[in-house]
C-alpha cells in the first residue's frame, strides 16, 4: 500500500535511545519530514510484531541494538495537504531504552545521526512534540518507570 494518500493508517515504531546522558536523533532522508530531526524508527511490516519491527528498524537505520526500558506512548501523526486530504497517517508506538550494542551510523532512510546531551534539548532544533516525548522518556528513565514485560534485548 502506498504511504502517500493511504487508504488506512500505517503503524510505526520508534525509540528514545539513551547513551549515558545523551539521546540519539536521526535526520530523516525521506518524506514526511525530510531533513527534520526525529527518533530512529520506521514502519511495521506485515507479520512483524512491533518490537520485532523496532529491532529491525534500529538495525537498518542506525546500526544499533537497544535494551527496551518501557513504552513512552502511542501517538497519531496525521498530515493533511492544502485541500485538507490525508497526505500521511501514522500511528506511532514510541519506546525508550538504551544502547546495548553497535555504533550509531546513518543507514537506509537517514542522512545523519547525532547524540544530543539531555541538557541541550531546548536548543537542538527539534519540534515541540518530539521534545515532549523525549522529556517524558527522560523522566521515565530517571524514576525507573519500566514495563517489565517489554524489558528485553531488541
Amino acid at each position: 500500500m502506498k504511504r502517500e494518500y493511504p487508504e488506512r493508517p500505517f503503524v510505526g515504531v520508534s525509540a528514545v535511545v539513551f547513551y549515558e546522558q545523551s539521546f540519539l536523533l536521526a535526520r530523516r532522508n525521506q518524506n514526511p519530514g525530510q531533513g527534520q530531526w526525529s527518533l530512529p524508527g520506521g514502519v511495521v511490516e506485515l507479520g512483524e510484531t512491533h518490537l520485532e519491527a523496532l529491532s529491525r528498524e534500529l538495525r537498518e537505520e542506525v546500526s544499533i541494538q537497544i535494551e527496551v526500558g518501557g513504552l513512552v506512548g502511542v501517538f497519531d501523526r496525521v498530515i493533511r495537504d492544502s485541500n485538507n486530504r490525508i497526505h500521511y497517517h501514522y500511528v506511532i508506538v514510541d519506546y525508550w531504552g538504551w544502547m546495548a550494542s553497535g555504533h550509531p551510523e546513518p543507514g537506509s532512510d537517514i542522512s545523519e545521526v547525532r547524540l544530543v546531551a539531555i541538557e541541550d534539548i531546548e536548543t537542538c532544533g527539534i519540534a515541540p512534540e518530539l521534545r515532549d516525548t523525549i522529556l517524558k522518556a527522560v523522566e521515565m528513565r530517571k524514576t525507573g518507570l519500566t514495563t517489565q514485560a517489554l524489558s528485553y534485548h531488541v
